[in-house]
Formats: C-alpha cells, structure tokens, sequence
C-alpha cells in the first residue's frame, strides 16, 4: 500500500508540474494580455492590456535579454582535453522523439547530449556509456529512450557490453533515483562518474545526482551561452520568437529546482 501510494504521489506531482510550466509560459502570459485586449469589456484594463502584451513580446522574444538570464543559471561547458579518465558517462534523456509511423527515433536539440557522449567514449575519456530514462511525456507516444538509444548505439557499432540502459525513469529525479540503484547493483566497482546533460538542465541535475550520493563530473551540452560574452547587432533589438521556447526552458529548470528542493528531491 505504501509502495502503490508512493507511485501515486510521483505521477501526480509529473502531471501537476506539466500543468504549471504551462501556466508559467511566457507565450501563454501574452496570447491571455492579446483576447483580453481584444475581447475585453472595460476600456481602461484593455487599453492595459495592450501595452502589457508589447512590453511581454519584447521582452521575451529578445535575444539579448534571455541570454543574460541564462547565463546566471547554465553550467558552463568544458573542454573534453581537460576531462580525465571517468568510469561512466551518465547521459540523461530528453534527447529524442519518437516517429510511431517511420518507427524511428528523431533527434531534438537536447541530443547533443548523445553527440557529446560518443565523443567522451570514442576519446577514451570513458569505458562505458550509460542512457537513463525512459520518456518524458504523460501519455505513450511510442518512446522508450533508453531502450532505443542503445538498439541505436549498436547499430552503429558500439559493443552491447559498453552500453548500460536504466529504462524506468520518468523525470530527473528519478534517473538519479533508478542509476544509483542500476550502479549500485550491477557495477558496484564503479566510482567516477560524468554526468551528461544540457547546460541549462545540469544544476537541477547534479543536485539530484549528489542527493543520492552520486558525485559526477558534469559535461554541459547544448549550450545557449559561453563564458564570454558575444552578441550580434541583431540580438539586441530582432524579436525571435524561438526566444519563447527557450524561456520555457530556464523557467522549467528554475521553477523545477525549487519544487525539488521543496519535495525533499535535492
């Protein structure tokens, strides 16, 4: 009962915080400010909302802006010459979709993260390549991460025995969860550990990780930023609306540290 009860709690807390990074999306902020504007009754608190869905556009479409925000959060990168001789390369999922007519994978930006991996084990910065995490989203779509990953990676040529799957996985919390459990029980000789994931996602991550007394090296991949700084002209005053999207992103990473750190996660 405790068990079934405790299974309950984490799906819903998955679902709940699907919900709220919705509501946080600045995109939805700005289409709730454009159907008040348009469809509002009191003239006063439309003409507001106007000037409050310009002023939202502006500021969330701009380059400039995000990247600043950004950088306060990302983990930078590292230079893989610098990486010394790890056991394991944790990368964590999030990285493709799945296409249910084709019955293949599609990578999305986040798989840079299996880029990077490939690189650590191909250099010889690791021996193995673990992929943790089964999907992501809240109904079957046909994803099984881990699993596919790996039927990919020997499709490619890489031993079976050089790559390790944990497919139960859902969220972040629980790839640290089910790795250490994997790790602990498969390869208890194991002590150096990369961990591989978005430079926006690592420090929720590495947190987890050191929560259940996994100490990992991080690898940032995917990057919106650098430790210098470096704009174009057109960064600071051309809307991009892939800017709204990527403020999904930090607010979800942000919003979601705090939730973890609430729930007793990190």
């Amino acid at each position: 009962m405790f068990i079934i009860r405790i299974d309950y709690f984490c799906h819903m807390f998955f679902i709940l915080s699907k919900a709220l990074l919705f509501l946080l999306s600045p995109f939805f902020w700005l289409v709730l400010l454009v159907l008040h504007a348009g469809f509002g009754k009191r003239s006063k608190w439309v003409k507001r909302s106007k000037w409050a869905a310009v002023v939202v556009f502006l500021l969330f479409s701009n380059t400039f802006i995000f990247s600043e925000f950004c950088r306060t959060w990302e983990v930078h990168g590292t230079k893989i010459e610098t990486i010394e001789k790890h056991d394991v390369a944790i990368v964590l999922g999030g990285m493709f979709e799945f296409d249910n007519e084709l019955n293949r994978l599609s990578i999305r930006r986040q798989g840079d993260r299996l880029f990077q991996a490939l690189s650590l084990y191909k250099s010889g910065k690791v021996d193995k390549i673990l992929i943790s995490g089964d999907s992501g989203y809240i109904t079957d779509r046909g994803l099984h991460e881990a699993k596919q990953v790996k039927e990919l990676l020997m499709l490619w040529g890489i031993p079976e025995k050089d790559v390790l799957t944990e497919e139960l996985s859902i969220n972040t919390h629980e790839n640290a969860v089910e790795t250490k459990k994997f790790l602990d029980q498969s390869y208890p000789h194991y002590d150096r550990f990369i961990l591989v994931t978005s430079g926006i996602h690592m420090k929720r991550a590495l947190a987890c990780f050191k929560n259940e007394g996994m100490t990992c090296t991080p690898y940032s991949t995917d990057l919106y930023t650098s430790s210098e700084r470096h704009y174009y002209w057109d960064q600071f005053i051309i809307p991009n609306l892939d800017n709204f999207n990527m403020w999904n992103k930090l607010l979800k990473e942000t919003f979601g540290y705090a939730a973890y750190k609430i729930s007793g996660y990190l």
